[in-house]
């Protein structure tokens, strides 16, 4: 099939979005930067993103094609980067309303280029985040907008939850913290348990290499957190993950884990003085 840039077509014929951004991040708790005792060589305004699909125009409804070639500021590619969580690279896909969430990892073909087959549920706007660290170089996020083709569901609004305990796949998660600021560090702990018989978890498998990961986006999408565990090790009920919210606002997250081999993904919604 024919591969079309979406920096071309999409910025073209669809709005006008964020083309190769360096999303404002934070990746708690990973432990990045430079992996050989050295300065960073290789820092995010050095690196570009183009984002392919394998069709003209993406639609909902079946599998699509998804290239994303990392290269240099000249347009070279960058061929080389660590495995962090047991991956080269993680995409996180979200819609425009943060209804619909997927952490999902391309497969490494060499000389910078990742490929993945993925679905998207409706029509209507997505925001791409791809991360990685380039050997030698730090850790960092690489965003873009896209805009899917077919039926749009219909749009959920983004409010604070009342109430911190959700029941996902049979299990009951609340989510607990300390005072909530911006610009300060805060313990976000998410306690587990069985929800019919409400007996705590505390044999968590591990997810990627980790008891849990966890996803924070701001309401506009702009400030995005990509945080690990504080205890890596850990199997529960409790898996705490420390962060700082970097301005007030509204913000979603997402939290990953795995139980009896399945993953499951709860989501709150704080609001941030």
């Amino acid at each position: 099939m024919k591969r079309v840039s979406i920096i071309v077509v999409l910025m073209a014929t669809l709005f006008a979005g964020c083309s190769n951004q360096t999303q404002n991040t934070d990746h708690s708790g990973m432990n990045h930067g430079s992996t050989h005792g050295g300065a960073s060589t290789i820092e995010p305004e050095d690196v570009n993103v183009v984002w392919t699909f394998d069709e003209e125009t993406p639609m909902t409804g079946k599998e699509i094609g998804l290239n994303i070639q990392v290269q240099n500021k000249d347009n070279k590619p960058i061929e080389n980067f660590d495995i962090a969580h047991e991956k080269k690279l993680h995409l996180i896909v979200v819609s425009k309303d943060f209804s619909y969430f997927n952490h999902i990892h391309p497969e490494y073909k060499g000389e910078g280029s990742f490929d993945i087959r993925t679905q998207f549920p409706s029509g209507g706007e997505y925001k791409l985040f791809a991360d990685f660290i380039p050997t030698s170089g730090s850790a960092m996020t690489k965003s873009e907008w896209i805009k899917i083709e077919g039926e749009e569901a219909k749009r959920e609004t983004i409010e604070p939850d009342n109430n911190m305990t959700k029941s996902v796949s049979g299990k009951e998660v609340t989510l607990s913290y300390d005072k909530l600021q911006a610009g300060k560090e805060v313990t976000l702990n998410f306690t587990i348990k069985d929800d019919k018989t409400k007996e705590p978890i505390n044999n968590l498998e591990q997810y990627l290499g980790a008891v849990g990961h966890v996803v924070i986006l701001s309401e506009d999408a702009e400030q995005y957190l990509h945080v690990h565990p504080m205890e890596e090790k850990a199997t529960g009920p409790d898996a705490k993950f420390a962060t700082t919210f970097p301005q007030s606002g509204i913000y979603k997250i997402w939290g990953q884990f795995q139980y009896e081999g399945q993953v499951f993904t709860v989501p709150f919604v704080v609001k941030i003085p």
